[in-house]
């Protein structure tokens, strides 16, 4: 099974949004289903998270491979479009 580290942070509205993305996805895709998705939160695993390199949250990891960083500017549809978008990745690797 192929696995996805999203690092995120409590509270944070746009790690909110990506949990709402990947909900929609997987109902969308089942392909989606079969990954192994491993939400990582920063502060309470600071061991893990330090050893990747971003600067915000949501991000998602294959690999080691950073496949999208949030950004603030990023509404809704546009984390939405860089899940479905890293997930692919994924699951074509």
């Amino acid at each position: 099974m192929k696995e996805v580290e999203i690092f995120y942070l409590t509270g944070c509205p746009y790690c909110k949004n990506a949990r709402r993305a990947v909900e929609e996805l997987c109902a969308e895709n089942s392909a989606y289903r079969e990954l192994k998705l491993n939400w990582i939160e920063e502060r309470e695993r600071p061991e893990i998270a330090e050893k990747y390199d971003y600067y915000s949250v949501p991000s998602l990891f294959y690999g080691g491979e950073k496949l999208y960083e949030a950004h603030r500017t990023h509404s809704y549809d546009v984390i939405k479009q860089h899940i479905r978008s890293a997930f692919d990745h994924v699951l074509s690797a």
